[in-house]
């Protein structure tokens, strides 16, 4: 992902580039396909510029831009491809979402990770609620997702989840061997296992999707949610 001057938030165009590699990788035959961020952080999530734009007076939302985000993480766990997140900076809202769809998922120290979303009067548009829970039980998710926290990735809550929390000097090592472990078995049957797993867990389905998106649109709506991102917005650049 490679918007750095705004933490690689999902903007339409990232989305579909992302959608593109998925589709390019799969077409290839990859074995992995590596998830980082370039510069300060992983991603901040969606971006706000872009939803704070929809004008709630004429009951616009950005449901479209939020489900092509859903739909990537549904391709990212329906796809035989493993993917690895790697994690540093920050890890927030939809960059926790896309983390959440992936595979493996490795984190260098000072990392924060969280869901976010209540911090600026939004629900969920990406699967938080549909895979917080599962990845990291209820006492964490619940945490996470009515404080609008963020938490260290060393923080105990992320132990069941993250492969490893290393140093940022060590991060590029750390992927290198975990990529070498996951292709150093039969290709077909880690695809095939990866199914397996993707159903025993209870696999999520446009059914999902619209219940959050529904939820979201139903908030939105009720609230001044525009208002709320407009300000947040220019707190931020009068305060760089």
């Amino acid at each position: 992902m490679n918007r750095p001057a705004v933490r690689n938030a999902l903007d339409q165009s990232l989305v579909a580039r992302l959608r593109e590699a998925l589709t390019s990788a799969e077409s290839i035959g990859a074995d992995v396909v590596v998830l980082r961020g370039e510069g300060p952080s992983f991603c901040a999530g969606a971006d706000l510029s872009l939803l704070a734009n929809h004008d709630r007076a004429s009951a616009q939302t950005p449901r479209n831009h939020l489900s092509a985000i859903w739909d990537l993480t549904l391709a990212i766990e329906h796809s035989p491809v493993v993917f690895v997140a790697v994690l540093h900076g920050h890890a927030i809202a939809g960059g926790l979402e896309l983390a959440l769809a992936c595979d493996v998922v490795v984190a260098a120290t000072g990392t924060l990770i969280g869901d976010g979303h209540v911090r600026h009067c939004l629900l969920p548009g990406g699967g938080a609620s549909a895979r917080m829970e599962r990845t990291l039980g209820r006492g964490a998710s619940a945490w996470l997702a009515l404080t609008g926290k963020f938490l260290p990735a060393d923080d105990p809550v992320f132990a069941p989840w993250l492969r490893s929390v290393v140093p940022p000097t060590e991060l590029d090592e750390t992927v290198a061997a975990i990529v070498t472990s996951l292709t150093d078995v039969s290709a077909t049957a880690r695809a095939s296992y990866k199914q397996l797993l993707d159903e025993t867990h209870g696999s999520l389905s446009a059914s999902d999707r619209d219940r959050e998106l529904d939820a979201f649109d139903r908030h939105w709506l009720a609230n001044d949610v525009p208002s709320a991102l407009r300000a947040f917005l220019t707190k931020t650049r009068e305060a760089s």
